[in-house]
């Protein structure tokens, strides 16, 4: 594996400056397995690909350059290219935040969809009709026709919105229920979506993630509802 390229995803990925000594520890594996025999060499090899990353991205032909901040590493847009991306940002769409019940419900249509409201309300063991209508006009979900049953209650699912929101190819890379749980378990901190236009950072690592990014907004108690009703 290029070493160059695990040095670029890092300094990518990382929300604040990568430091040389975080970035060694991380990469030293790849290092020794190419011939690097002792810690110094193993850091001698790190800060000259590192060097190398540096003027690579200091060509013309780049719009963002790898930059030393604060002890450590980072990617940022060359000044030349400021006023491009500054317009760029003022043309995002303002920023859009979901309450908890909002996501679980989200939750319950991405594992269960096509799924109607009184399934929905089944599940959460509250009204969902409100929150159904923010999704709606979020564009996360839409209607996917009505079910045969009686009174044909409508039936709903996500969209190409969703999907682009929590960096999913498609809903089967949601995590599997036991994954989703454990992960609920772990990161669940009651907090809110990142908003649009959040930084790069956070928006890198729901794309990595993909349907995690969607597991870590959910309360446990609506992922033990889900497992007990598929």
């Amino acid at each position: 594996m290029s070493l160059n390229a695990q040095l670029e995803a890092l300094i990518y990925a990382a929300e604040t400056p990568i430091t040389l000594e975080q970035i060694v520890q991380l990469v030293k594996e790849t290092v020794v397995a190419q011939g690097a025999s002792d810690d110094a060499k193993v850091k001698s090899r790190v800060r000259a690909a590192l060097e190398e990353l540096v003027a690579a991205y200091a060509s013309a032909d780049h719009g963002i350059e790898i930059r030393q901040v604060a002890g450590g590493y980072r990617m940022s847009t060359k000044p030349e290219q400021h006023e491009l991306v500054r317009s760029f940002a003022k043309s995002l769409k303002p920023p859009v935040r979901l309450s908890l019940p909002a996501l679980e419900t989200l939750a319950v249509i991405a594992y269960k969809q096509p799924a109607t409201v009184p399934e929905i309300n089944e599940i959460r063991g509250v009204d969902s009709g409100g929150v159904i209508a923010t999704l709606l006009d979020r564009k996360l979900i839409t209607t996917a026709g009505r079910k045969q049953v009686i009174g044909r209650p409508i039936l709903y699912k996500t969209t190409k919105e969703f999907l682009l929101r929590f960096g999913l190819k498609d809903v089967s890379e949601l995590p599997s229920m036991e994954e989703f749980e454990k992960l609920v378990a772990e990161s669940f901190q009651g907090e809110l979506i990142p908003a649009e236009g959040a930084e790069r950072a956070q928006t890198n690592s729901t794309a990595v993630v993909g349907g995690s990014a969607l597991a870590d907004e959910v309360t446990e108690s609506a992922a033990t509802d889900l497992k007990s009703t598929a």
